[in-house]
């Protein structure tokens, strides 16, 4: 078996028995118990409508030939395709990260909640919505030059038992009077700050965006989705030394 992809807005793993069948859904929603050994890595192949198409190459957590560049993400108002094709109503956005961490982004309006979710954000705000794709990447990127446009999973992890610095928060939004904003709680309830660690053995805690927390062994891990995938799998808990988290010993 092998973890060959999972989906940051639900919460869920990806699993393949190595043919090219359908795979299965692990569900990663809180009180789940997950009891997997970790083995080899390489290449999580593709994942399509008809199933899993395997691959053995060793890069992980996938080959060259199977990793797909999202042309969009690239975009500042340029189209880099041979024929422009984002002709949705787009939506401009900022998101909070706990404590004190804020971006800018754009997607398509009829996703903007969802894809707040996707990316583990605290907070949101729906700046403006403009007719195309094209025009929001344009403004994304004028923004991005006083406010970031990307947040690593390494700082969002850091703030997993924080609270978002609300003030900051409101003077950053007062600067654009949103449209609307959202507030995201994602249930973890932390109070310490999880171990960083690949693993996939434990109770689940809850997802945020890539970020999965698990207890086990009366420790807390955050688990970035992402290094899990390419993983071959089997099934029992993990057998490995794990450092433990500062609650395991109150």
């Amino acid at each position: 078996m092998q973890f060959v992809g999972y989906d940051a807005g639900d919460g869920g793993l990806l699993l393949s028995d190595g043919s090219e069948s359908a795979v299965e859904y692990v569900s990663l929603d809180p009180g789940e118990t997950l009891a997997y050994r970790l083995g080899e890595r390489h290449c999580a192949g593709v994942v399509t409508d008809a199933g899993h198409r395997p691959c053995d190459a060793d890069d992980a957590p996938r080959c060259p030939q199977h990793t797909s560049t999202w042309v969009c993400a690239r975009c500042t108002g340029t189209c880099l395709k041979d024929e422009m094709d984002c002709f949705d109503d787009h939506a401009i956005y900022l998101a909070a990260f706990a404590p004190d961490t804020f971006k800018v982004g754009v997607t398509k309006e009829w996703r903007l909640e969802t894809r707040l979710r996707e990316q583990g954000a605290d907070r949101g705000a729906h700046i403006r919505t403009v007719e195309n794709g094209r025009i929001a990447r344009k403004i994304e990127a004028e923004l991005a030059t006083e406010i970031s446009d990307r947040v690593r999973v390494p700082t969002k992890r850091a703030g997993l038992a924080d609270s978002v610095d609300e003030s900051a928060w409101d003077a950053l939004c007062d600067d654009f009077d949103p449209i609307e904003r959202f507030t995201f709680d994602y249930g973890l309830d932390l109070s310490e700050r999880p171990v960083a660690e690949t693993l996939a053995t434990g109770t689940v805690r809850g997802t945020k965006g890539r970020l999965l927390v698990l207890e086990h062994a009366g420790s807390t891990y955050a688990v970035d989705l992402r290094d899990l995938v390419g993983y071959e799998v089997r099934e029992g808990g993990t057998d490995r030394r794990l450092q433990s988290s500062l609650g395991a010993f109150g």
